[in-house]
């Protein structure tokens, strides 16, 4: 079907509409922060005690973290990464920057991935937040329990990863001046940075 200019035009109004990509990653960035920290800290096993309800607390939050990052990896494929080195970065730093932030981001989508496997080779139908089906249950008892450790031992990397990510960020703005920080945090926060 044909263009119009009439079509280009609602096109460029909505895309003029909707935030700066920039803009959209740095709150994406922010609101996986507390998510990760969640589940470095809280497993599954620490919220069924207290109840159904505590449980699918969890389990929404999950539904979050694995759809940001899918979000995030497909804008990855699209796009490429957003952020560049900065000027002032050595070279090894700036290899760096650029390996840790692939390595992140293809981790999230990861461990998503080895969710939806653990799903998959489940002998009952696991649905996110309580709601979702995750994928159609195989049995795969011996399966189930290999990728369940692999995705636990996985995402502890990822978040070990992470925060040397953020080490990173922060000998950038303190030690090189470069201003890292204020680029990545919310202008809020910027009178202490």
């Amino acid at each position: 079907m044909p263009r119009t200019a009439s079509s280009d035009g609602i096109k460029a109004r909505i895309f003029a509409a909707l935030p700066q990509r920039r803009t959209t990653l740095k709150w994406l960035h922010w609101t996986m922060l507390p998510l990760l920290i969640w589940f470095v800290l809280v497993q599954p096993k620490d919220v069924v005690p207290i109840g159904r309800w505590a449980f699918l607390i969890h389990s929404n939050l999950a539904v979050v973290f694995v759809s940001i990052s899918l979000f995030w990896t497909a804008d990855l494929m699209r796009r490429g990464l957003a952020s560049r080195p900065g000027p002032k970065l050595p070279l090894w730093a700036k290899r760096t920057h650029q390996i840790m932030h692939k390595v992140i981001i293809w981790g999230l989508f990861t461990v998503a991935f080895t969710g939806f496997l653990l799903g998959l080779t489940s002998s009952v139908l696991l649905k996110a937040g309580g709601f979702l089906p995750i994928a159609p249950p195989l049995g795969l008892r011996q399966a189930n329990a290999f990728v369940g450790t692999f995705h636990i031992i996985q995402f502890y990397i990822l978040a070990a990863i992470v925060a040397l990510h953020a080490g990173f960020h922060i000998w950038r703005h303190f030690r090189l001046h470069d201003n890292a920080l204020r680029i990545m945090v919310p202008k809020t926060f910027h009178r202490w940075l």
